[in-house]
């Protein structure tokens, strides 16, 4: 079991990315697999945000398309959706209290860290390095995975 990071999502989508065909194939494999893929939401609307943002891809995609390709993936049977829990502060101020130092930016990744830790998932599928400095997640790359 395993959450799923934006980064994986958007090279899936970009064909000009030269990870595009491999990020592809997983995903695919995963949307139709029988063990659980996990997203949040807010990997959901970060991938909306970057696939139609016309400075980050040379043909933005429109808003319907970009919604089209994450709600294929909401309907299949590989992916499942994490919801914070009542538990959610508790474990975002525990989380804080291990990383005092987080700034900014980070507080995406904090966001999908917390869902993650509360729903004890701790393998992230992800480009991103800078999940790896939350102790509790193993960060898988999506170009690694069999």
């Amino acid at each position: 079991m395993w959450m799923v990071d934006t980064n994986v999502l958007v090279y899936a989508a970009d064909r000009r990315s030269p990870f595009h065909e491999r990020c592809r194939v997983q995903v695919e494999q995963w949307r139709m697999g029988p063990a659980p893929v996990f997203l949040g939401w807010n990997i959901c609307y970060e991938f909306l945000r970057v696939v139609t943002h016309p400075k980050v891809f040379v043909q933005p995609w429109s808003m319907p398309a970009a919604w089209g390709f994450i709600d294929a993936l909401r309907r299949s049977r590989g992916f499942q959706w994490l919801e914070p829990t009542p538990r959610h502060g508790a474990v975002l101020a525990q989380t804080l209290g291990e990383l005092p130092t987080l700034v900014g930016n980070d507080a995406h990744d904090l966001h999908t860290t917390v869902l993650m830790r509360e729903h004890g998932i701790s393998r992230i599928c992800t480009r991103d390095a800078g999940f790896a400095r939350y102790a509790f997640l193993t960060v898988v790359d999506p170009l690694a995975v069999p």
